[in-house]
């Protein structure tokens, strides 16, 4: 748990840290006090590490460079949000690279869970080292990737599925309701729990009557899939509280509470500025504690919430 003794040590090596890479600027800190009681054990289920490209250097084939986020920071953002546990999940810019997510994990301690990225050249002894360390699953990340293709999408799927069976672990995908249509039959009965990031990659504008999101709610129903309810301003223009993703959120918390999860998506990188791949792109600025403010909005009910950020989060990745 976050003490006050570790948030004040986070505070002064992040500040050092900022004074010696001045050409990166800070990563997002919440500027709204959360406005409900958050309860304990809550999680933070989808967060990203940037290392110092010194130390954690990115993947040639990225499409985009991001600006540092470190663990003091992270740190920092859970103090004032009150959350206690966090799940790091490896960006598309490391490629199959995970030491920056391992950085962080180790930095949280028992508070951190992982999801880590491989590919057909990972050794089991790899995924056996992550999993003692507190890897929790694999993630296919065929948005960023510009994997759009719902029949690439199902072959990957049926990879990742049988690399990880034998394990305590998830396959997580971030993509399109198009694939997630496609795939919906081998969600329907893969042996590993199924994770869909960000609202499953619907177009908030288009409402929940939407093309393909009628199977994400009955996969969701039905138990075989979890959503993340996070990256708000991925799904939606309507800043700052996302008012027309509030029909999903809702539709998808009314399916199945037992099946979602919460995550702010910090440090929040921007994967599709139109800039080089090599330039370094800015982080989005978007106010945390705001975002976490619209979840009674999403789900007024106080045990509701519990289940969405303790109960959900502690049975998927093993608190």
């Amino acid at each position: 748990m976050l003490t006050r003794r570790r948030f004040m040590a986070a505070s002064i090596a992040g500040g050092a840290l900022l004074r010696a890479g001045a050409s990166f600027a800070r990563a997002a800190q919440p500027a709204t006090p959360v406005s409900f009681e958050v309860p304990r054990g809550a999680c933070d289920c989808h967060t990203h590490i940037h290392g110092d490209p010194g130390k954690f250097p990115f993947f040639a084939g990225r499409v985009y460079t991001p600006e540092m986020a470190l663990p003091e920071e992270m740190a920092a953002l859970h103090q004032a949000l009150g959350m206690q546990r966090v799940v790091i999940v490896t960006p598309s810019v490391y490629g199959t690279d995970n030491s920056a997510t391992l950085y962080g994990m180790k930095a949280r301690g028992a508070d951190a869970r992982g999801v880590a990225v491989i590919d057909d050249r990972t050794p089991e002894s790899e995924l056996d080292a992550m999993a003692r360390a507190g890897v929790r699953g694999i993630r296919l990340n065929l948005a960023t990737g510009g994997a759009a293709d719902p029949a690439t999408g199902r072959s990957r799927f049926e990879k990742a599925v049988e690399r990880v069976k034998g394990r305590n672990w998830h396959v997580q995908m971030y993509t399109n309701l198009a694939t997630i249509s496609a795939i919906s039959d081998l969600v329907a009965v893969s042996p590993v729990p199924v994770v869909f990031d960000h609202f499953g990659g619907a177009r908030a504008e288009l409402g929940p009557r939407q093309p393909g999101f009628a199977e994400l709610l009955d996969l969701v129903r039905s138990g075989r899939a979890y959503v993340k309810i996070s990256g708000a301003y991925r799904s939606s223009k309507l800043e700052p509280d996302y008012a027309d993703v509030v029909p999903l959120a809702q539709a998808l918390i009314a399916a199945n509470p037992e099946r979602i999860v919460w995550g702010t998506d910090w440090p929040h990188p921007n994967s599709a500025s139109g800039r080089k791949a090599t330039e370094v792109t800015p982080l989005f600025q978007i106010d945390d504690g705001r975002l976490l403010n619209q979840l009674p909005v999403w789900a007024p009910d106080a045990a509701t919430r519990s289940k969405i950020l303790v109960d959900n989060p502690a049975r998927l990745y093993g608190f």
